[in-house]
Protein backbone atom coordinates (compact mmCIF):
# COMPACT_ATOMS: atom_id res chain seq x y z
CA UNK A 1 0.00 0.00 0.00
CA UNK A 2 1.48 3.34 -1.05
CA UNK A 3 1.31 6.60 0.87
CA UNK A 4 0.11 9.78 -0.82
CA UNK A 5 -0.25 13.44 0.00
CA UNK A 6 -3.18 15.40 -1.42
CA UNK A 7 -2.83 19.17 -1.41
CA UNK A 8 -6.07 21.08 -1.74
CA UNK A 9 -6.03 24.32 -3.67
CA UNK A 10 -7.43 27.43 -2.00
CA UNK A 11 -9.04 25.74 1.00
CA UNK A 12 -9.59 27.69 4.22
CA UNK A 13 -9.11 30.98 2.47
CA UNK A 14 -11.82 33.53 1.76
CA UNK A 15 -15.06 31.74 0.87
CA UNK A 16 -13.79 28.13 0.99
CA UNK A 17 -13.85 26.69 4.48
CA UNK A 18 -13.37 23.02 5.22
CA UNK A 19 -12.76 21.47 8.63
CA UNK A 20 -9.83 19.08 8.58
CA UNK A 21 -11.87 16.55 10.57
CA UNK A 22 -14.42 16.57 7.73
CA UNK A 23 -11.60 16.04 5.23
CA UNK A 24 -10.31 13.02 7.17
CA UNK A 25 -13.83 11.56 7.46
CA UNK A 26 -14.37 12.16 3.75
CA UNK A 27 -11.16 10.33 2.81
CA UNK A 28 -12.06 7.39 5.04
CA UNK A 29 -15.53 7.19 3.46
CA UNK A 30 -13.84 6.91 0.05
CA UNK A 31 -11.92 3.89 1.29
CA UNK A 32 -8.58 5.65 1.63
CA UNK A 33 -6.59 4.14 4.49
CA UNK A 34 -5.24 5.96 7.53
CA UNK A 35 -6.27 9.51 6.52
CA UNK A 36 -4.45 12.25 8.43
CA UNK A 37 -4.22 16.00 7.98
CA UNK A 38 -1.46 18.46 8.65
CA UNK A 39 -2.18 22.08 9.61
CA UNK A 40 -5.45 23.74 8.58
CA UNK A 41 -4.60 24.47 4.96
CA UNK A 42 -5.80 21.35 3.17
CA UNK A 43 -2.99 18.81 3.50
CA UNK A 44 -4.27 15.22 3.46
CA UNK A 45 -2.04 12.19 3.94
CA UNK A 46 -3.44 8.72 3.24
CA UNK A 47 -2.63 5.26 1.92
CA UNK A 48 -4.12 3.52 -1.09
CA UNK A 49 -3.52 0.48 -3.26
CA UNK A 50 -3.47 0.22 -7.04
CA UNK A 51 -4.16 3.84 -7.94
CA UNK A 52 -2.06 6.43 -9.67
CA UNK A 53 -1.94 10.03 -8.38
CA UNK A 54 -3.94 11.34 -11.38
CA UNK A 55 -6.68 8.80 -10.71
CA UNK A 56 -6.77 9.77 -7.04
CA UNK A 57 -7.00 13.46 -7.96
CA UNK A 58 -10.04 12.84 -10.16
CA UNK A 59 -11.73 10.72 -7.48
CA UNK A 60 -11.08 13.25 -4.71
CA UNK A 61 -12.25 16.22 -6.81
CA UNK A 62 -15.39 14.55 -8.12
CA UNK A 63 -16.48 13.26 -4.73
CA UNK A 64 -15.55 16.44 -2.80
CA UNK A 65 -18.03 18.41 -4.80
CA UNK A 66 -20.77 15.81 -4.23
CA UNK A 67 -20.08 14.94 -0.60
CA UNK A 68 -18.53 18.11 0.85
CA UNK A 69 -19.93 20.80 -1.43
CA UNK A 70 -16.38 21.94 -2.14
CA UNK A 71 -15.21 22.42 -5.72
CA UNK A 72 -11.42 22.60 -5.63
CA UNK A 73 -8.35 21.04 -7.14
CA UNK A 74 -6.56 18.21 -5.36
CA UNK A 75 -2.91 17.83 -6.26
CA UNK A 76 -1.71 14.35 -5.30
CA UNK A 77 1.88 13.22 -5.00
CA UNK A 78 3.19 9.90 -3.75
CA UNK A 79 5.54 9.73 -0.80
CA UNK A 80 8.33 8.85 -3.25
CA UNK A 81 7.53 11.89 -5.41
CA UNK A 82 7.52 14.14 -2.36
CA UNK A 83 10.92 12.82 -1.26
CA UNK A 84 12.29 13.46 -4.75
CA UNK A 85 10.89 17.00 -4.75
CA UNK A 86 12.78 17.69 -1.54
CA UNK A 87 15.97 15.99 -2.74
CA UNK A 88 15.91 17.81 -6.09
CA UNK A 89 15.45 21.28 -4.59
CA UNK A 90 17.50 23.66 -6.74
CA UNK A 91 17.47 26.24 -3.94
CA UNK A 92 19.06 24.23 -1.12
CA UNK A 93 20.78 27.29 0.35
CA UNK A 94 17.47 29.17 0.57
CA UNK A 95 15.88 26.12 2.22
CA UNK A 96 18.49 26.27 4.97
CA UNK A 97 18.65 30.06 5.37
CA UNK A 98 15.00 31.10 5.10
CA UNK A 99 12.67 28.12 4.51
CA UNK A 100 9.51 30.18 5.04
CA UNK A 101 10.35 32.20 1.90
CA UNK A 102 10.93 29.18 -0.28
CA UNK A 103 7.73 27.85 -1.77
CA UNK A 104 7.00 24.82 -3.89
CA UNK A 105 3.99 25.23 -6.13
CA UNK A 106 2.45 21.89 -7.05
CA UNK A 107 0.99 22.06 -10.55
CA UNK A 108 -1.80 20.08 -12.19
CA UNK A 109 0.13 19.70 -15.43
CA UNK A 110 3.73 20.11 -16.46
CA UNK A 111 4.10 23.52 -18.11
CA UNK A 112 5.66 23.99 -21.51
CA UNK A 113 9.15 25.46 -21.72
CA UNK A 114 7.86 28.60 -23.46
CA UNK A 115 5.33 29.11 -20.65
CA UNK A 116 8.12 28.94 -18.06
CA UNK A 117 10.11 31.47 -20.10
CA UNK A 118 7.05 33.75 -20.21
CA UNK A 119 6.71 33.49 -16.43
CA UNK A 120 10.36 34.40 -15.94
CA UNK A 121 9.87 37.50 -18.10
CA UNK A 122 6.81 38.47 -16.03
CA UNK A 123 8.76 38.58 -12.76
CA UNK A 124 9.19 42.22 -11.74
CA UNK A 125 10.72 41.67 -8.30
CA UNK A 126 13.66 39.76 -6.84
CA UNK A 127 11.93 36.37 -6.95
CA UNK A 128 13.67 33.36 -8.49
CA UNK A 129 11.99 30.31 -9.99
CA UNK A 130 12.98 26.85 -11.12
CA UNK A 131 10.59 24.44 -12.79
CA UNK A 132 10.86 20.69 -12.44
CA UNK A 133 8.13 18.53 -14.00
CA UNK A 134 4.88 19.43 -12.18
CA UNK A 135 6.54 21.59 -9.52
CA UNK A 136 7.68 25.17 -9.47
CA UNK A 137 10.22 26.17 -6.82
CA UNK A 138 10.01 29.85 -5.93
CA UNK A 139 12.17 32.03 -3.69
CA UNK A 140 10.34 35.08 -2.34
CA UNK A 141 13.23 37.07 -0.78
CA UNK A 142 10.95 39.96 0.20
CA UNK A 143 8.07 37.76 1.38
CA UNK A 144 5.13 36.21 -0.42
CA UNK A 145 2.57 38.77 0.73
CA UNK A 146 4.33 41.70 -0.95
CA UNK A 147 5.23 39.94 -4.15
CA UNK A 148 3.72 40.65 -7.55
CA UNK A 149 4.47 37.00 -8.43
CA UNK A 150 1.05 35.78 -7.37
CA UNK A 151 -0.67 32.45 -7.82
CA UNK A 152 -2.97 34.08 -10.34
CA UNK A 153 -0.05 35.32 -12.44
CA UNK A 154 1.74 31.97 -12.24
CA UNK A 155 -1.33 30.01 -13.25
CA UNK A 156 -2.07 32.38 -16.12
CA UNK A 157 1.47 32.23 -17.53
CA UNK A 158 1.85 28.47 -17.06
CA UNK A 159 -1.70 27.64 -18.21
CA UNK A 160 -2.26 25.26 -15.32
CA UNK A 161 -3.60 25.43 -11.79
CA UNK A 162 -1.59 24.86 -8.67
CA UNK A 163 -1.19 25.28 -4.95
CA UNK A 164 1.87 26.25 -2.96
CA UNK A 165 3.41 25.11 0.29
CA UNK A 166 6.39 26.72 1.95
CA UNK A 167 9.48 24.65 2.60
CA UNK A 168 8.75 24.19 6.31
CA UNK A 169 5.32 22.74 5.54
CA UNK A 170 6.68 20.56 2.76
CA UNK A 171 9.31 19.03 5.04
CA UNK A 172 6.64 18.34 7.69
CA UNK A 173 4.41 16.73 5.06
CA UNK A 174 7.20 14.48 3.86
CA UNK A 175 8.00 13.42 7.43
CA UNK A 176 4.34 12.71 8.15
CA UNK A 177 4.00 10.69 4.94
CA UNK A 178 7.08 8.66 5.82
CA UNK A 179 5.87 7.94 9.38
Amino acid sequence: MATYVALLRAVNVVGKSLAMSALRDYAAALGLADPRTLLQSGNLIFRSTGREPAELEKLLEREAEKRLGVATDFLVRSERELSAIIADNPFATAARRDPARLLVMFLKHEPAADAIAALRKAIVGRESIAAEARQLYIIYPDGIGRSKLTTRLIEKRLATRGTGRNWNTLVKLAAAAAA
